[in-house]
């Protein structure tokens, strides 16, 4: 008998062994956060403050998005709408900055101390605005080690077959490698949207045309040239032999009808890398040639020169130890106009493959400029001097991690912000934040006019008339689509207004928005939407976020 009964254990337990693995191999936290933006880790760091398990699950290696990729000349806008943890990461860098080590290579003193409409260094707030990659990256490896946050680096969302669905709810999620994550609430902080989109969420690509909101900003804006990143009334051929169609069109200059101002199209404003760049010698990488390098690429560059255009290194803006962080400026530059169309819904390997030609465009701009004999010596010899800094983005060949997606996919969620709300004049009753930036689009083609002449389209800058509220609504889906996702980065919001919702400072507080909303749904045993705003309000108060002008 008790040999019969050892025989029908041994053949239990291999039989278990013998089965597919089960739903208790899956990696299980309250609450999974999806991506490794800065909005990402103050999501997480949120649920963990309220007492709640969370995990970081992301395709990234390096943590903070933009943020820590070069993006250290920060879209503030009105920082008194910044709080939170938002703050608290500025506030971190401020600390940083006040030891004497941080200054490696130049004087605390020396530094100029300029940032985009406020000081760099704040010392009334104690906040630093302007800041190095590397120093933003420590920030938030900081946050993720006091909260004891585990984060789950290079796993991709499988999202074909990844994403399990049950009665209008997210189960798991499964990466490419094969490892499953279960949660209660799931949070999409990713700049692309991609487990939003997976589970089957309702979003938008492009421009909206202005009659779908009642906006004026949003759709294609022929005519409109803001800012300076256009070719105002230079009258520059677009053809091989200038003035003659016959001789077919110059590189990076689209052949299609632009469209109509107003009309709506499928086109996304164009991306580039912020690159850390330095003067100083050792920590100077001088440009080298890309592989695929085609100086072709870049003979309209040459002709803005001829007319005049001086205006290269307008936006290197200085960051502390004699670095910059370099963005796009005039109507040839470092964004790659019209070369990002498809990357939004983009398999991983094409997203790749766009990056790459990004890259290549760039680091062949900039060796362009540095070695080409046709480049204006005044020019030449001032791009010379410059280089990669050699003490940032050390295992990337000093080239920053992220390329600026500006914009990608966008829900279609419980509310739509738009310009109406940005401009107040539609107003929002459940605030979760601010913001407060210039509704900012920038480029988005680059075609040829009616005379014949090269020009740019849909860059675009409108001043917010003060600091607006965002809504509870543009975090959460429609109900109907799911409910117990949260998505604080790829935010529902139009075209235009996202040109402004899309900051840093505000993707890190409508992340701690979704932190506090996803801790409450668990705490009361309820959906996300189900939760009274007043509720909401409170406790996000208490921790310091700003919902309401404080000049109004």
């Amino acid at each position: 008998m008790k040999f019969r009964l050892l025989f029908l254990l041994c053949l239990f337990f291999w039989a278990c062994q013998d089965t597919p693995e089960s739903d208790d191999s899956a990696i299980s936290a309250d609450v999974i956060v999806y991506g490794g933006t800065s909005g990402a880790v103050t999501t997480a760091v949120q649920v963990a403050r309220m007492g709640r398990s969370v995990m970081i699950v992301c395709p990234d290696k390096h943590l903070g998005g933009l943020t820590s990729s070069g993006l250290g000349f920060t879209d503030t806008g009105n920082k008194r709408v910044i709080g939170g943890l938002s703050r608290e990461f500025y506030q971190k860098l401020y600390q940083h900055y006040q030891q004497a080590d941080a200054w490696r290579w130049q004087k605390k003193e020396e530094y100029g101390n300029v940032g985009q409409g406020t000081p760099a260094i704040d010392g009334a707030n104690r906040t630093m605005w302007i800041f190095e990659p590397h120093v933003a990256e420590a920030a938030f490896e900081e946050f993720i080690k006091e909260q004891q946050i585990e984060v789950m680096r290079d796993e991709w969302l499988d999202r074909e077959n990844g994403v399990e669905l049950e009665d209008g709810k997210i189960v798991s999620i499964t990466t490419l490698s094969g490892k499953t994550y279960k949660a209660d609430v799931f949070i999409d902080a990713t700049y692309e949207g991609d487990l939003m989109a997976a589970a089957g969420v309702n979003y938008h690509v492009g421009r909206e045309a202005n009659s779908v909101y009642g906006e004026e900003w949003n759709g294609i804006q022929v005519g409109v040239l803001h800012h300076g990143h256009h070719f105002s009334d230079r009258q520059i051929s677009p053809y091989k032999v200038p003035d003659d169609p016959a001789s077919g069109v110059l590189a990076r200059i689209s052949t299609a009808d632009p469209g109509q101002k107003g009309e709506g199209d499928n086109k996304v404003q164009a991306y580039c890398f912020r690159t850390c760049l330095t003067k100083h010698e050792p920590n100077r990488i001088a440009f080298e040639k890309p592989e695929d390098y085609d100086s072709t690429q870049y003979e309209l560059l040459l002709r803005i020169y001829d007319s005049g255009w001086r205006e290269t290194f307008r936006k290197f803006d200085a960051i502390p130890n004699l670095k910059t962080d370099v963005n796009n400026h005039g109507p040839f530059s470092f964004d790659n106009i019209g070369m990002n169309y498809d990357y939004p819904e983009a398999s991983y390997e094409r997203r790749k493959e766009i990056i790459e030609e990004h890259e290549t465009y760039q680091k062949g701009l900039l060796y362009f400029i540095a070695n080409d004999p046709r480049i204006p010596k005044d020019v030449q010899s001032e791009m010379k001097l410059w280089g990669l800094s050699k003490d940032e983005f050390a295992d990337n060949g000093h080239w920053p991690h992220q390329i600026y997606v500006r914009e990608a996919r966008r829900m279609k969620g419980d509310f739509v912000m738009t310009e109406n709300e940005i401009q107040g004049r539609s107003p929002v009753d459940e605030s979760i934040g601010m913001g407060s930036y210039t509704m900012d689009s920038h480029n988005i083609q680059r075609y040829i006019t009616p005379e014949g002449h090269v020009q740019n389209e849909g860059d675009i800058g409108v001043h917010p008339k003060e600091p607006y509220q965002i809504a509870l609504g543009s975090i959460m889906p429609k109900k109907a689509e799911c409910r117990n996702l949260l998505v604080p980065v790829a935010v529902s919001s139009s075209h235009i207004a996202f040109g402004s919702i899309r900051m840093e400072p505000v993707f890190m507080i409508l992340g701690q928005s979704a932190g506090t909303l996803a801790a409450m749904a668990l705490e009361k045993g309820v959906d996300v939407h189900d939760i009274s705003y007043s509720e909401i309000r409170e406790r996000l108060l208490a921790d310091g976020q700003v919902l309401e002008n404080p000049g109004s």
